[in-house]
């Protein structure tokens, strides 16, 4: 499991073009709203940039710094260039997280990693769900007929507070800090 987890994580599983990052902006604001401070990891499935080209802490990566760590009064920033081209273990990144100020931590992807997570289930996609071989979906998350019947609780896509309680009452998580 995520023995670098001092805090709850629940991830958001799907196929691609499902929803995922649209959901996940919906229910943000209604976790913090709540009070709850939340951490985020991403999962990418290709090359990304988060700096702009032309900007020294780029060019300065660009050049050879294999960790580039940008700061500033309100924000930073860690880029971290591999020496080889590997997955990323979700455990590991957990230790980058300062989760001392944290109260919940929600993951987009890694549907393959053993952790509780909410499948996001669209039938229009036309693709086969997750949950019957992922034994850590904890919720389905959908706006059709699941394909498959399951005892585990399905949660309207279309109903954000509904998905944010789901998790609050897992978590037992009714304000900050707890």
């Amino acid at each position: 499991m995520l023995s670098n987890a001092r805090k709850p994580v629940i991830g958001f599983a799907a196929r691609s073009g499902t929803g995922k990052t649209t959901l996940l902006r919906d229910i943000i604001p209604l976790l913090c709203g709540r009070g709850i401070r939340v951490g985020m990891i991403k999962h990418a499935h290709h090359a990304f940039e988060i700096d702009i080209p032309g900007k020294d802490s780029y060019e300065l990566r660009k050049a050879g710094a294999t960790q580039m760590l940008v700061a500033s009064a309100r924000r930073h920033a860690l880029v971290v260039e591999q020496a080889t081209a590997s997955e990323p273990q979700l455990n590991r990144l957990l230790r980058q997280l300062d989760q001392d100020t944290l109260d919940l931590i929600l993951v987009e992807g890694f549907k393959k990693t053993a952790f509780p997570k909410l499948e996001l289930y669209r039938a229009a996609l036309g693709k086969p769900p997750i949950y019957p071989d992922d034994h850590g979906i904890v919720a389905v998350v959908t706006d059709s007929r699941l394909p498959v019947p399951t005892d585990l609780p399905v949660l309207d896509i279309n109903n954000p507070g509904q998905i944010v309680e789901f998790i609050c009452e897992r978590f037992c998580l009714s304000r900050a800090g707890l």
